[in-house]
């Protein structure tokens, strides 16, 4: 059984290769906003804990991620509740924000990837994260992107590869 993948490979019009979600969810910008700047929100569906600077320039501290070591990274772009954007590991990684009619928001993940093997990796971690970020949406509890063998992580980076993402680069923790 094949999984079903959310995300878009994209080459940006700068030429950079990136990874691209769009998700709905029923709740307005501002608490939407919350899930990708508090940081215990964000460790509840983001790989790592981070701690964020919410100014252009500012630190962004990542922790608590099993696969990587602690690091740091610098925010690119804020403009509250609208748009957070950071570096993260060589990649950046922006979260665009959209209220729609009806009060829900529209929920937009770009990973700009500094290397174009990265494509399915990524991809499938987001799917991972993403669908603890749903259950939190939603009310829900979530073992998070880090559930261990439970999680889906390999069916779902084979997906990617089939739809044709560039794929070949490491997998931290099963490399």
């Amino acid at each position: 059984m094949t999984a079903d993948v959310t995300g878009t490979y994209l080459t940006l019009e700068d030429g950079r290769p990136a990874v691209r979600f769009t998700r709905i969810y029923d709740h307005p910008v501002e608490r939407v906003w919350a899930f990708v700047t508090d940081p215990d929100e964000l460790e509840r569906w983001f790989p790592s804990r981070a701690e964020i600077e919410l100014r252009p320039a500012g630190a962004v501290t990542f922790s608590g991620d099993p696969h990587l070591a602690d690091s740091t990274g610098r925010v690119i772009a804020v403009d509250p509740p609208r748009h957070l954007s950071f570096e993260w590991s060589g990649d950046e990684v922006h979260f665009d924000l959209e209220p729609t009619d009806d009060g829900r928001t529209r929920f937009t993940l770009t990973n700009v990837l500094v290397a174009e093997d990265t494509a399915a990796r990524n991809g499938a971690g987001w799917e991972l994260c993403l669908a603890a970020l749903d259950a939190r949406a939603r009310g829900e509890d979530h073992p998070g992107p880090h559930a261990g063998a439970e999680a889906p992580w390999k069916g779902l980076y084979e997906a990617y590869v089939a739809a044709g993402l560039p794929s070949g680069a490491s997998v931290p923790g099963q490399d």
